[in-house]
């Protein structure tokens, strides 16, 4: 192999599997002398990428982790599910799922070869997910990546958007930030039409494309996306106060709450006591604590006791209800 870029690539691809090569098996790999492997390594090392040699009788080499990660090449299978991996955690927001990870598949899909595209959205058009959140709202990977691209770009976008109420409306808006919950995606933007800064549910977008129109970032008013969407979602609903003890450990606890509800505080090694404000509804609260899986004391709110005692009463019924229709 006579073109040293090419040959170049084909080495990288072969030092990136998880495994040490010796120089002569790397050399009749790319039909070489072992003399052109180590111009080669050294070639990658003045690149940045972090090759490291083992001394001995064959000497070999390979790939460690450095100070920033190197471009990485995939062959098509690789590539195929790292993006259907993607595609299906973004479209669910799956709880971690951040920014970032909608951002990584943009980038990828944008090089992705059209064959593998094709691969790509075959396999997720023919798989079913499985939602284990009955309230959890799907989303299109596809608005995801639009979205992220036109944020990157800093391009205006149009959507169609879909209100609670059910109302059709067009937009036209500057993104400026996704924004993951443990449960939903939005996009906080400015929007053109109303001149003020405005959160949209991404499940309720359809059909975005980029007008090609660049514009310059304002300056959000809070200064931190997050902060505006908690402070938006505290305006549309109101919030409630909780107040509740759990028979358990606070790590216990805290491993089965969302961290929008806060951290509860240790009351003893068997014990705590969450104090928070809550945007979200009483049923969905009383759903919420229900399955922590402890014994737990609802203080105060009433409204919040006469929700978690109807779901109780309900499930005392259904379970009531089972035992009589097996023993007839």
């Amino acid at each position: 192999m006579t073109d040293t870029p090419a040959r170049l690539l084909n080495l990288l691809s072969l030092l990136q599997t998880p495994r040490e090569w010796p120089g002569s098996e790397l050399a009749e790999r790319l039909d070489v002398s072992a003399r052109t492997i180590r111009r080669d390594i050294d070639r990658l090392r003045d690149l940045g990428y972090p090759v490291e040699a083992t001394r001995g009788a064959v000497g070999g080499y390979r790939l460690v982790a450095g100070a920033a990660m190197p471009p990485l090449l995939l062959d098509d299978e690789e590539a195929v599910a790292i993006a259907v991996g993607l595609r299906a955690g973004a479209g669910h927001a799956i709880e971690g799922v951040e920014e970032a990870a909608v951002r990584a598949l943009a980038k990828l899909e944008q090089v992705l070869p059209s064959r593998l595209r094709h691969r790509v959205s075959t396999l997720q058009a023919a798989t079913v997910p499985l939602l284990v959140r009955g309230d959890a709202a799907s989303v299109d990977p596809r608005t995801l990546t639009v979205i992220a691209s036109a944020i990157t770009g800093t391009e205006r976008l149009r959507f169609g958007y879909r209100a609670k109420d059910g109302a059709e409306s067009k937009r036209q808006v500057e993104p400026y930030r996704l924004v993951s919950t443990a449960r939903r995606w939005y996009l906080v933007a400015y929007d053109l039409g109303r001149e003020d800064w405005r959160t949209f549910r991404v499940d309720r977008v359809g059909d975005p494309y980029p007008t090609g129109a660049r514009f310059t970032p304002r300056e959000l008013p809070t200064g931190d996306a997050a902060e505006f969407l908690t402070s938006s979602m505290s305006r549309a609903q109101p919030q409630v106060d909780v107040d509740v003890t759990f028979a358990a450990p606070a790590h216990f606890v805290a491993a089965r709450l969302p961290a929008s509800l806060g951290v509860a505080e240790p009351t003893g090694p068997d014990s705590c006591r969450l104090r928070a404000r809550a945007a979200d509804s009483l049923e969905w609260l009383a759903l919420r604590l229900a399955l922590v899986d402890c014994e737990f004391t609802v203080h105060a709110l009433a409204r919040l006791v006469e929700h978690v005692s109807e779901l109780g009463g309900r499930l005392t019924r259904a379970a009531g209800g089972g035992q009589e229709a097996g023993s007839g």
